[in-house]
């Protein structure tokens, strides 16, 4: 087969600088937008940009996990990638233990036992890094096969790589997280060759689990929160004093914007008087939408949708399996985290409590997402080692079967 130059070009090894320069710009913009959510006018109304950044505790830490990542970029980019598949088994078990260290020893907040101290009054959220160990575990099982999950054994395999933690992680309270990583496992075996009717199976199970949760959440009257957010999410007038709130507020938040928005830093505005709880975190698009207005959500969307078809584009064209299926599955988490967040902030969707990817406030997540691209870069990168080391076990496969039926000819003869 003859690679025609359109072609050649499209699949040579690179330094990929488009993703990077997106991520930091919404990166930037996530700074800025934290620091309108948090605002205090009693710390001044008449200040520079960077002094609202400053007197806004958290995006001053935003900022630091934004500088401090651009040293974890560069490291994680430039790790030969062939040690990332090696040590695939390594990465996961360690991130298993530190997922279930933190389910025991760890102390429940609003009933979720996702976080662990780390000192300066700090934590960390380990099952945002379980992501990305059940990323590269999958990427590495699913490329050793040209037909992956083609036996049970293969299938329960996989099933257990991502079910453990997955599991441990929903014993930790973080539904929105196992949903974002069953929607990966999902994805990663479409696009790993697996049989489609396997996958099609897969979706109707998935299917019959959401109506079956649906209706337990319906039929039940169970008070559980997570229970009680798919209700508010049905009907949050009904719910407006408890979980509806949210959803309202920020309907109503987004709406105040209209076109243009308010505008930056506004005394009275429905961030600044916090009518939306968690406006900094999971609920940042509508401190966006009330300030940057129609305009600016569209212009946010549009960064997105450019970071998405970069990552498809990228994967269609890099040759190496497991390369391919680590920007299937950053891709997946990252499209996640953009649909689910912006749908549960207009009331299309639950909340789940999953945070807008680079723009959200929180170091753990923003470094997950850093890391995934990151690993993308490393892809592009080592595009031409990767399909070398590729050929070379090719080339050893049918040596192998070739002095295999050399010597059966021999017996035979």
């Amino acid at each position: 087969m003859v690679t025609s130059p359109i072609s050649h070009r499209r699949t040579r090894a690179h330094i990929e600088w488009m993703l990077p320069a997106i991520c930091y710009i919404l990166a930037v913009f996530g700074v800025v937008c934290i620091a309108i959510a948090t605002f205090n006018p009693d710390k001044g109304t008449e200040l520079s940009l960077l002094n609202y950044i400053i007197n806004s505790n958290s995006a001053s830490w935003q900022s630091i996990f934004v500088l401090a990542s651009v040293v974890v970029l560069f490291v994680v980019a430039n790790i030969p990638l062939e040690l990332f598949k090696s040590r695939a088994k390594l990465i996961y078990w360690a991130v298993l233990m530190l997922l279930l260290f933190t389910l025991l020893a760890s102390t429940a907040i609003s009933g979720v036992n996702a976080w662990l101290r780390v000192g300066w009054g700090r934590t960390i959220q380990p099952c945002e890094f379980a992501k990305l160990s059940i990323l590269i575990m999958l990427a590495r099982t699913l490329s050793l096969k040209e037909k992956p999950m083609a036996s049970v054994k293969d299938f329960a395999v996989i099933c257990v790589q991502f079910g453990v933690p997955a599991v441990v992680t929903l014993a930790q309270g973080e539904t929105g997280t196992v949903i974002v990583m069953g929607f990966m496992f999902i994805v990663m075996i479409l696009f790993s060759g697996a049989d489609v009717r396997l996958w099609w199976g897969m979706m109707a199970a998935v299917a019959l689990a959401v109506a079956a949760f649906f209706g337990y959440a319906i039929f039940s009257g169970s008070t559980d929160y997570r229970i009680t957010r798919i209700l508010s999410f049905l009907d949050p007038q009904k719910y407006y004093n408890s979980a509806g709130y949210q959803i309202l507020n920020s309907q109503m938040s987004i709406g105040s914007g209209q076109m243009n928005g308010i505008g930056m830093f506004r005394v009275g505005s429905i961030s600044q008087l916090d009518y939306v709880p968690e406006d900094h975190t999971d609920f940042i698009f509508s401190a966006i939408g009330e300030a940057f207005g129609f305009v600016g959500c569209c212009v946010l969307l549009g960064l997105y949708l450019i970071l998405i078809i970069r990552l498809l584009y990228l994967a269609r064209f890099t040759e190496d399996r497991f390369g391919q299926l680590l920007i299937v599955g950053v891709m997946a988490m990252l499209f996640l985290h953009i649909f689910e967040n912006i749908a549960m902030n207009i009331g299309l969707m639950p909340i789940t409590g999953i945070p807008l990817p680079f723009v959200s406030y929180g170091g753990s997540n923003f470094m997950t997402n850093i890391v995934g691209i990151a690993l993308v870069m490393n892809v592009v990168k080592s595009r031409s080692s990767m399909t070398q080391i590729v050929f070379q076990g090719q080339q050893r496969g049918k040596r192998k079967k070739r002095r295999r039926l050399l010597s059966i000819g021999a017996k035979q003869s």
